[in-house]
C-alpha cells in the first residue's frame, strides 16, 4: 500500500486500486500526519492545521473523533490500527518507509547523488527518473491553500524541480538531446514559466542540428516574459542564446560529459 502526498493526497492499494476520497477534515489530518511521518505531532498543531488557526470550541473532541475515523479506515484497508499511535505529546503516524511516496522520492534522490558522485551517470539518471515519476502534480495539491501546508508544499515542489533539472542535465551530458526534445516541449506546455526548461530545449535543438528552432525557442520565451511580466529572460537563457549564435564549444555536441554543468548551470 502506498500513501501519496506528491500530488493530490491519495492511497493506492497493492493491486493499483485507488482508495475513494474521505471527508475533507479526515483527509487534511491524514495529509499533515503523512508529512510528519514517524514524528509525534502535538494536538494543537494538528488542530491548527485542520482549522487554519480558527478552531471551534469542540476542536479537541472533534480531533479525537477524526483520529478514531482514521484508525477505522486503516483497519478497512487491512492495516493495523496501531500505525496511528497516541503519544503523550500528540499523535504519531508510523508508516513503513516504502509505504510513503515522499520517502521513496528522497531515497531515489540520495541514490542518484551517490551514483553521480561515483561517475555512474546513466544509473544516476535512472534513479532521478524514478524520483520524478512519483509526482502526480503539485505536492498535496488539495490542501495548498491551508496555511499549515503552504510552506512544506513549496519546499517539496522545489525538490521536485531540483530533481527534474538534475535529470535533464544528466540526459544532456549523456548525449540524449534528441530523445529529450519531445519531453521538453511537453514540459513547456505544462509549465510555461519554467525558464530552465527553455534552456534545455534550446541546447537539445541546437545539438540536434536545429539552430533556427533553438533561437525561435528563445524568442518565444522572451516574448512571453516581456508581454506578461515586462522583464527580459534571465542571464542564463541569454547566455545560451549568445553561445548558440557564436557556436561556443560548450554548447556544441555533448561529447564532453559535464561541460554544460561546468560551464553553465541551469539550476
Amino acid at each position: 500500500m502506498l500513501f501519496r502526498v506528491l500530488g493530490p493526497l491519495g492511497i493506492e492499494k497493492s493491486n493499483g486500486e485507488s482508495v475513494k476520497p474521505w471527508a475533507p477534515k479526515n483527509r487534511a489530518l491524514l495529509g499533515y500526519l503523512c508529512l510528519n511521518n514517524m514524528t509525534a505531532v502535538p494536538q494543537e498543531r494538528l488542530i491548527n492545521a485542520i482549522w487554519s488557526g480558527t478552531p471551534p470550541r469542540s476542536a479537541h473532541a472533534a480531533l479525537h473523533v477524526y483520529i478514531c475515523n482514521l484508525r477505522s479506515r486503516f483497519r478497512e484497508l487491512g492495516l493495523d490500527a496501531s500505525v496511528l499511535t497516541t503519544q503523550s505529546t500528540g499523535y504519531e503516524l508510523r508508516l513503513p518507509h516504502s509505504s510513503l511516496d515522499l520517502n521513496l522520492f528522497e531515497a531515489h534522490l540520495a541514490q542518484a547523488r551517490n551514483l553521480q558522485s561515483g561517475g555512474e551517470f546513466e544509473a544516476a539518471s535512472v534513479a532521478l527518473g524514478a524520483a520524478v515519476a512519483l509526482w502526480r502534480g503539485p505536492a498535496l495539491a488539495d490542501f495548498r491553500e491551508l496555511p499549515a501546508f503552504a510552506g512544506i508544499c513549496r519546499l517539496l515542489d522545489e525538490k521536485h524541480v531540483y530533481a527534474y533539472e538534475r535529470r535533464l542535465q544528466l540526459e544532456l551530458d549523456l548525449g540524449r538531446h534528441r530523445e529529450l526534445i519531445c519531453e521538453l516541449y511537453s514540459l513547456i506546455e505544462r509549465y510555461p514559466g519554467w525558464e530552465a526548461v527553455y534552456g534545455y530545449l534550446m541546447i537539445s535543438l541546437y545539438r540536434s542540428g536545429r539552430t533556427a528552432d533553438a533561437l525561435r525557442t528563445f524568442d518565444r520565451v522572451r516574448w512571453m516574459l516581456v508581454e506578461e511580466l515586462g522583464i527580459e529572460p534571465g542571464p542564463q537563457l541569454q547566455h545560451i542564446q549568445q553561445s548558440i549564435l557564436t557556436r561556443d564549444s560548450w554548447v556544441e555536441s555533448g561529447a564532453d560529459r559535464g561541460v554544460v554543468g561546468a560551464q553553465f548551470s541551469l539550476r
